[in-house]
């Protein structure tokens, strides 16, 4: 890894995982609040509703595996769409780690997987 293009510190997990102290900045990333969540159990520094996938995008996926591809084909371009959304995120991982909360029993084909991904090929170089 090049100085020029350094990786940024952007992780994902699970929002029923215990909150760690290498989290850093940790941001929800989903457009409805987990089950059974209580807000304070989150130790959230923020809930970025609009950088999750449309409802029609969510409810289409459905988490099938058979239609990730695609999924992330759509999910890339409501993306790329709005990118104050997730500027945010890339704002917050220069100063320090983030870790991007998601609620998915899924946790290889989930919007957040996907977000990270796009993430990652955005950072600065």
């Amino acid at each position: 890894m090049s100085a020029k293009c350094p990786q940024l510190p952007i992780a994902i997990k699970r929002v029923y995982d215990a909150p760690a102290a290498t989290d850093g900045h940790r941001l929800l990333v989903e457009r409805l609040w987990p089950r059974g969540m209580k807000k304070e159990a989150l130790q959230l520094d923020g809930w970025l509703r609009e950088v999750a996938p449309s409802t029609e995008l969510r409810q289409w996926f459905g988490h099938e595996p058979a239609r990730w591809d695609e999924f992330q084909r759509r999910y890339q371009a409501e993306l790329e769409a709005h990118p104050a959304a997730w500027q945010p995120i890339l704002d917050a991982a220069k100063a320090g780690p983030v870790t991007l909360l998601f609620s998915s029993r899924d946790t290889e084909h989930n919007n957040t997987v996907a977000l990270r991904a796009f993430l990652l090929a955005r950072r600065p170089g």
